[in-house]
């Protein structure tokens, strides 16, 4: 058998889904690429293209739209539990239990037809939004702000998390965002979701899964990192001693390299510019400047270029959101690719079980009496 650390380069899966070249930094969603989706596109034309394999007619982008707008709404009594864990959990716990929890109260629960599963994959895509803005309500000891069917995905989460209608600027950049982090083929979190679904598990187990993933700071709590190292640097002045210093000392500059692209990441691309944009229209380009100088000496230093963790630190800050909010809301982007790779893995199922190289103690070893131990 041979050794493969981290599985990695290793194919796992037959997937039509999402197609990367990390040596050309191609990110391409059903062949389409990252960059013309994230100019022309938005969140809910992607989710149509990632769950059906092709963009959407008109009429069918309005009641993809109308049908996530439907669902964001979640049950009262999921509401009370919700605020009881506001009390006390951390966002992304609180995330799993609720997602774990809304099986009982969905109508297509135990459904596992074809047609039921899609119902799930856009319920859950509606209510992930709800959640994470209702979490942060409650725990700020604020009312919720109930969905409005009337408006677009990232419209509704910015109003429903702050408790007012966002610029059009913030509400389009989110937008983006949302759409850049879709899908990434079958990094951790989407991996651990075939895993589950494979077994025939229902897709909010798979999806339960795929956010415990999530969890985990080598995953989903990178941008988290990010800002927490912009916050201690403070100021623009003190980037270079600073950098310079913690790679010194073989620090981990935190949203840098990927395990995919070997060039720039090309979600990077378009979060610097929105950073920057969101930035100067706002009249404070301290967290954009500092971060763009933190990238140039990284780049000399190590020649290393920023990921998709980067610059969505900055960029989510100056949208008013709080910083252990950044790993949900990659994934009330994520839930988009995760349904659809669930969908994909119940179509044509196999269960996923790989081998590992046994590292032990040599066989046969005795077996001691206890007496004897």
């Amino acid at each position: 058998m041979v050794e493969v650390g981290g599985l990695e380069d290793v194919v796992a899966v037959d997937s039509s889904i999402c197609y990367i070249d990390g040596e050309r930094g191609i990110l391409s969603y059903r062949g389409i690429d990252i960059h013309e989706l994230a100019q022309k596109s938005s969140f809910e034309e992607v989710c149509f293209l990632l769950w059906e394999g092709r963009l959407p007619r008109r009429d069918e982008l309005e009641e993809t739209r109308a049908s996530i707008a439907r669902e964001r709404a979640i049950p009262r009594e999921l509401l009370s539990l919700l605020a009881t864990l506001a009390r006390t959990s951390i966002p992304m716990d609180a995330l799993r239990t609720m997602v774990s929890a809304l099986v009982d109260s969905d109508p297509d629960g135990r459904d596992m037809s074809v047609a039921a599963n899609r119902r799930k994959a856009r319920r859950l895509t509606g209510q992930l939004a709800t959640i994470v803005a209702a979490f942060h309500r409650l725990r700020s000891g604020k009312a919720v702000v109930p969905p409005d069917p009337g408006r677009t995905h990232a419209d509704d989460f910015l109003r429903m998390l702050n408790g007012e209608t966002a610029r059009a600027a913030a509400v389009r950049a989110l937008d983006i965002a949302l759409v850049l982090h879709a899908d990434h083929e079958l990094n951790a979190s989407t991996f651990a979701a075939r895993v589950t679904a494979a077994t025939l598990a229902d897709m909010h187990s798979a999806i339960t899964s795929a956010i415990g993933t999530l969890k985990g700071p080598l995953h989903g709590g990178a941008n988290e990192a990010v800002l927490r190292l912009l916050q201690e640097i403070g100021s623009l002045e003190k980037v270079d001693d600073e950098i310079r210093a913690r790679l010194a000392r073989k620090e981990r500059i935190m949203g840098f390299g990927h395990r995919v692209y070997t060039t720039e990441d090309p979600r990077a691309t378009h979060l610097r510019r929105m950073s920057k944009e969101v930035a100067e229209s706002s009249g404070d380009t301290k967290w954009y400047d500092i971060s763009r100088r933190i990238e140039q000496v990284v780049n000399e230093e190590k020649n290393l270029n920023a990921n998709v963790d980067f610059y969505s630190a900055s960029l989510y800050w100056m949208l008013g959101i709080p910083a252990d909010l950044f790993t949900p809301i990659f994934a009330v982007s994520r839930i988009s690719g995760w349904t659809a790779h669930v969908l994909e893995q119940y179509a044509n199922n196999r269960l996923i079980r790989p081998r590992a190289e046994y590292t032990g103690p040599s066989y046969p070893q005795p077996y001691l009496p206890i007496e004897a131990r």
